[in-house]
C-alpha cells in the first residue's frame, strides 16, 4: 500500500495538533490571566468541531474520494494553526483552535476509512495497529514537545510547527491524490447515508462505547499535565514527558498487537483495555508522587489502544457500502463524547479538583468495556452456530 506512509505523515500531524494543547494548558492559563478551566477551551473547541466535522467529512469522502479530501483537510489545518500561532486573545485562540479542529477532523478518520476500502478484513485490525504508530507519534508530539517548546521557547512557537508540518504533510498526500483517481470503492454509487449506518444494532453499539469512552479517557487524561503542575510543582516539559508515557504505552500495545490479536478475542481485548484504563486512572488518582503518574500514564496508553483499536476495527465493517460515513460516526462518537466530557470537567473540577475525574475514570471504563467485551463474544457465539447450522444443514443425510 504506497499510500500507506503519506497517510501515516498526515496522521501524526493530525493528531499532534489535537493533543499541542495538553501541555500548554498552564501557560496559556498565565498568559491570557484565566483560570485553566477557561484555557481549556483550546482542547474543547478543537475536540468539539473535530466531532461534528465528522458528520460531514464522512460524506464528502464517499462522494469526491477519501484521499483529495484529507489533502484539502491538512491545507485548511495549517492555516488554522497559522492563525492560533497570531492569536492576541485567549477567545481568538478558542477560535483558530475549533477552525483547526474542523480541518484536523478530515485526516485519521478518512485514512481508516481509505485502509478499510484497500486491506482485506483478516488483516485490517493488524494495520489499523500499524497505523496507529503514527497517531500516537503525533500524540507524543504535541504532549511532550509542545511542553518542551513552551518552557524553552514560547507555546506560540508550536503553532508555528504545526502549521509547516501540516502544510507538508498536504504536498505529500496532494502529490498521490493528483495523480491517482479514486477507484470506485472510493464512491459511493449508493445513497447510504447516516440511517443506513444507525439502523444496524452493532453499529449503535460501538458508536455508543466509543462516545463514553472518549468522555472519559480522553478527557481525564488531558488534565493529567495540569494536575502534574499544580499538585507536584512539575514545569510543563517535565509534566509533558510523563503524558508522554502515554503514548508509550500506546507503542507498547502495538509491538505486542500481533501477538494480542492472534490470541485473544476481540471481546477479551477489549475487556482487558477497559481494566487497564481502571488501574491506570487510579494510580494516577491515588499516587502520593509525580512518579506513579509515570506508571498510570504507561498503563493508561496501553488500556487505551487495546480498547480502541478493537472498537476501530468493529467500526470499519459497521456499514461497508458506506465506509467513510460510517468511520466518521465513529470519530463524531469519540470527540463528542471529549468534548462533552471537556465542557462538564470545569464544573467538576472546579467544585473536586482533577481528581475527582480520575475516580470517575477509574470506575466506569472497566465496567463498560467489560460489558461491551461481553456482547462481542455472545454475537460472535451466536455467529459460530449460525454458521455450524447451515453446515450441519447442508450435509448429505
Amino acid at each position: 500500500m504506497k499510500l500507506f506512509g503519506p497517510l501515516c505523515v498526515a496522521a501524526a500531524m493530525s493528531m499532534a495538533a489535537m493533543r499541542a494543547c495538553d501541555a500548554l494548558l498552564p501557560a496559556l492559563s498565565a498568559d491570557f490571566d484565566v483560570p485553566v478551566g477557561v484555557a481549556a477551551r483550546s482542547i474543547s473547541a478543537f475536540v468539539l468541531t473535530y466531532g461534528v466535522m465528522q458528520l460531514v467529512f464522512g460524506p464528502l469522502g464517499d462522494r469526491f474520494g477519501k484521499l483529495r479530501v484529507v489533502a484539502v483537510a491538512l491545507s485548511a489545518c495549517s492555516l488554522a494553526n497559522v492563525m492560533a500561532a497570531f492569536a492576541p486573545t485567549m477567545t481568538s485562540l478558542a477560535v483558530a483552535r475549533g477552525l483547526s479542529g474542523a480541518a484536523a477532523a478530515g485526516v485519521i478518520p478518512m485514512s481508516m476509512a481509505i485502509i478499510g476500502d484497500t486491506v482485506s478484513v483478516e488483516h485490517r485490525q493488524q494495520t489499523l495497529a500499524y497505523f496507529l504508530l503514527a497517531t500516537i507519534g503525533g500524540l507524543i508530539g504535541g504532549q511532550w514537545v509542545s511542553g518542551l517548546m513552551a518552557d524553552f521557547l514560547h507555546w506560540r512557537a508550536v503553532f508555528g510547527v504545526l502549521a509547516i508540518g501540516s502544510g507538508i504533510a498536504a504536498l505529500l498526500v496532494h502529490a498521490h491524490a493528483s495523480v491517482r483517481t479514486a477507484p470506485e470503492s472510493e464512491r459511493c454509487k449508493c445513497q447510504a447515508g447516516f440511517r443506513t449506518v444507525l439502523k444496524a444494532p452493532q453499529a449503535r453499539l460501538v458508536l455508543a462505547v466509543t462516545a463514553i469512552e472518549g468522555l472519559f479517557t480522553l478527557t481525564g487524561f488531558a488534565f493529567v499535565p495540569a494536575y502534574l503542575h499544580n499538585r507536584f510543582g512539575l514545569g510543563l516539559a517535565a509534566a509533558g514527558a510523563v503524558m508522554a508515557m502515554y503514548g508509550v504505552g500506546g507503542l507498547a500495545y502495538v509491538t505486542l498487537s500481533r501477538v494480542l490479536i492472534q490470541r485473544l478475542a476481540p471481546g477479551t481485548l477489549a475487556s482487558l483495555g477497559g481494566v487497564l484504563l481502571g488501574f491506570a486512572f487510579a494510580i494516577v488518582a491515588i499516587g502520593p508522587r509525580w512518579e506513579w503518574s509515570v506508571v498510570g500514564c504507561f498503563l493508561g496508553g496501553l488500556g487505551f489502544y487495546t480498547l480502541h483499536n478493537t472498537l476501530q476495527a468493529q467500526a470499519t465493517e459497521m456499514s461497508p457500502q458506506a465506509r467513510g460515513t460510517a468511520v466518521g460516526l465513529f470519530a463524531a462518537s469519540l470527540f463528542l463524547g471529549q468534548a462533552i466530557g471537556m465542557g462538564m470537567a470545569v464544573g467538576v473540577i472546579g467544585a473536586f479538583g482533577e481528581r475527582s475525574l480520575f475516580y470517575a475514570a477509574a470506575v466506569v471504563l472497566p465496567m463498560l468495556a467489560t460489558a461491551f467485551g461481553r456482547k462481542l463474544r455472545m454475537g460472535a457465539s451466536m455467529c459460530c452456530r449460525g454458521q455450524g447450522k447451515r453446515m450441519t444443514r447442508g450435509r448429505a443425510p
